[in-house]
């Protein structure tokens, strides 16, 4: 793979800049394209996301339309536990971490968006939550003391860091002994065409900031984690509309052909230690027991 040409920094203000206009745009708009950014599709399906409607504790004004999974559906948040999200936009997981959690519980929030954070505070602001708290940062550089987080979770967002083996490292700092995160994020197999490798926009957009599903996983393992798990797969197709963007007729036929893939993943993992007893093992939900295929076995 092509190393991009802008440096970490570049990349950094790009996606800053870009979330803080996707802040305004619409949930239709952001669901019909990459995360939000690039052009809308004119296929009618949703990119990434995943459907919230069901789930407890959701409020439609938080949800942008900006995830790729459920993190919280699988993150075994208990009543007074201290849970972080990553990249947290307008909210929409954080309050649903906080119906979980409780009263008795704390949400922090961390976004380097400012648009994004204000949103999420006047979100907060109209619920009446007086435990979800919304701190600006850089999550390879967390604002949060260490060993102090009960659950770390996040939404699509570690594909748009260019540092991501430093992002786990400072995720296993905070999280307490026995401590986990549960993450859904977007991930390759194959290779993505250079164009698509370059484009500040469709890095902005989730995809040209994924990297290898292999070497995703070395990063969580690497930086000490353990009880690894897949705890959902799903493959996201982005639309001719939008690769006609990018690439020739002849390139997204070559694309589409050649054994690449683009997916959603949702991974477990646990810092060891004394309380590590704390929490059962995960269910996949590829697993017979939730009536789901495995992960990875070309039926979800």
């Amino acid at each position: 793979m092509k190393t991009q040409t802008k440096s970490p920094e570049e990349l950094k203000e790009a996606v800053r800049k870009k979330y803080s206009e996707i802040s305004e745009q619409s949930k239709d708009y952001n669901a019909s394209s990459c995360c939000g950014a690039g052009g809308s599709s004119q296929e009618v399906y949703n990119i990434m996301t995943d459907d919230y409607g069901e789930v407890e504790g959701y409020n439609a004004d938080a949800d942008l339309g900006l995830g790729c999974g459920l993190p919280t559906q699988f993150a075994q948040i208990q009543e007074g536990d201290y849970v972080i999200d990553l990249g947290s936009g307008a909210g929409n997981d954080c309050f649903v971490a906080r119906h979980e959690t409780g009263e008795k519980g704390k949400v922090l929030g961390i976004d380097f968006a400012e648009p994004m954070i204000k949103k999420a505070r006047e979100n907060a602001e109209k619920l009446g939550f007086n435990n979800v708290e919304f701190r600006f940062g850089d999550i390879e550089e967390l604002p949060v003391s260490d060993s102090v987080a009960d659950v770390v979770v996040s939404n699509c967002v570690l594909n748009l860091v260019p540092n991501k083996p430093k992002v786990f490292k400072e995720i296993f700092r905070v999280l307490k002994p026995g401590g986990h995160f549960s993450i859904s994020d977007i991930v390759l197999e194959g290779e993505l065409p250079e164009a698509l490798q370059e484009d500040a926009e469709m890095y902005a957009g989730c995809v040209a900031g994924a990297i290898q599903k292999k070497t995703y996983l070395e990063y969580i393992k690497e930086a000490g984690f353990e009880n690894i798990t897949i705890q959902k797969e799903k493959a996201i197709n982005i639309p001719t509309d939008i690769l006609s963007k990018y690439l020739t007729e002849e390139e997204i036929a070559s694309f589409n052909d050649g054994g690449n893939g683009i997916y959603s993943i949702t991974v477990f993992a646990q810092k060891v230690g004394e309380e590590a007893s704390k929490k059962e093992a995960v269910t996949m939900l590829g697993s017979k027991s939730a009536g789901f295929c495995e992960p990875g076995s070309g039926c979800c």
